[in-house]
């Protein structure tokens, strides 16, 4: 199914409510174009206008461009020998006459981009910072996009199983990583999204640095990890036990299992974000360790690994049809260790779909 770029660039312009929208490479560049360039110290912008699109683009990018023609990009092209300041004010003079206003991302646009913007003639009461507008653009998924992030998910599940089915105690945590991230490649993962594997106490730290620690019997191993398919990944986290855990870890597993269990049947169109987040919340306070339940209870999955929804206490924002986010509600006790149970959920018009089935009991 092709993407209508031209539809989201009109969107943008149209809810911004400026005369011009800019993007620097990266997810937006990405979700707006299609077009993958590099982040680096030669400045890219993307200009939208009511007269189409146009690049600020250094030469050596432009055959990428070129490769695009139903995009129909307008360049302002510029060399490394003569510098981006004339491109700059080439575009800014042809596209924002006296009193135009500019929509930029002020999460994504950096200070030196802004700068030169400044330099070739747009005033700073003329910049509109609209860095929210585009997270909540991309935070309702087309199906096209929750296919791509179905497939990542279904390579995820496939590579742990085949990586569970090898790993053994007494390997270390950064064999298991290489191992699954082996896996996932050889399924058709196009990169990692996330690939983390801690044993032991280490998992007590959500995001622990991965090393050479052993994995031990009776021990926890646990596992956050996601494939790309086409840009788009999966974040899934499963904890395991090789052996015979305590019955404390038992009790830490059961709360965590349960409240994933409470949110994932729970969350619907017009529930609050926060909404979702308590109701996991209430059950590991009931077993007693609400007090390691040290994050919020997910968040938004898209271009980015991180993106909104934000499932988290104080977000009244409502759950709508095509939002695509994680629940991964955890318990972390310090010298003992931790237990997060991750799912990839989209929002549907009656509820929500479950994108992971990996089996979730310990």
């Amino acid at each position: 199914m092709a993407i209508d770029y031209q539809a989201r660039l009109d969107r943008l312009l149209e809810q911004s409510g400026a005369d011009l929208a800019a993007f620097v490479p990266g997810e937006n560049m990405v979700y707006f174009t299609g077009l993958h360039f590099h982040l680096s110290e030669r400045p890219i912008l993307g200009l939208y206008s009511r007269d189409g699109l146009s690049f600020i683009i250094p030469e050596l990018e432009v055959p990428k461009l070129e490769a695009r023609p139903e995009l129909e990009a307008r360049r302002f092209a510029w060399t490394d020998q003569a510098g981006y300041e004339d491109a700059f004010a080439d575009a800014v003079g042809a596209l924002l006459p006296g009193g135009a206003t500019c929509a930029l991302d002020g999460q994504t646009l950096r200070f030196f981009e802004w700068r030169a913007l400044e330099k070739a003639g747009l005033p700073a009461a003329s910049a509109l910072d609209v860095g929210d507008l585009f997270l909540n653009l991309r935070a309702r998924k087309a199906p096209e996009e929750i296919a791509k992030m179905q497939r990542a998910v279904d390579i995820s599940e496939a590579a742990l199983g085949a990586t569970m089915d090898w790993a053994r105690p007494g390997m270390t945590e950064r064999q298991i990583a290489d191992r699954l991230g082996a896996e996932m490649l050889e399924r058709g993962s196009h990169g990692h999204a996330f690939l983390i594997a801690l044993t032991g106490e280490k998992t007590g730290q959500p995001h622990g640095n991965m090393g050479d620690r052993v994995w031990g019997e009776n021990e926890f191993l646990l596992i956050d990890f996601g494939a790309t398919y086409q840009d788009y990944p999966a974040d899934i986290t499963r904890t395991f036990c090789y052996g015979e855990p305590t019955a404390q870890m038992r009790a830490m597993y059961d709360a965590v299992y349960s409240a994933n269990l409470a949110a994932r049947e729970f969350a619907r169109p017009g529930v609050t974000c926060a909404a979702v987040d308590q109701v996991a919340r209430a059950v590991i306070e009931a077993a007693g360790l609400g007090e390691y339940f040290i994050h919020r209870l997910g968040h938004g999955l898209g271009l980015s690994v991180h993106e909104l929804p934000n499932i988290v206490a104080g977000n009244e924002q409502l759950l709508q049809p095509g939002m695509v986010f994680t629940i991964e509600p955890g318990v972390y006790i310090p010298g003992v260790g931790g237990v997060r149970i991750e799912d990839n959920v989209v929002v549907t018009a009656d509820g929500i779909k479950v994108l992971t089935s990996y089996p979730r009991e310990l």
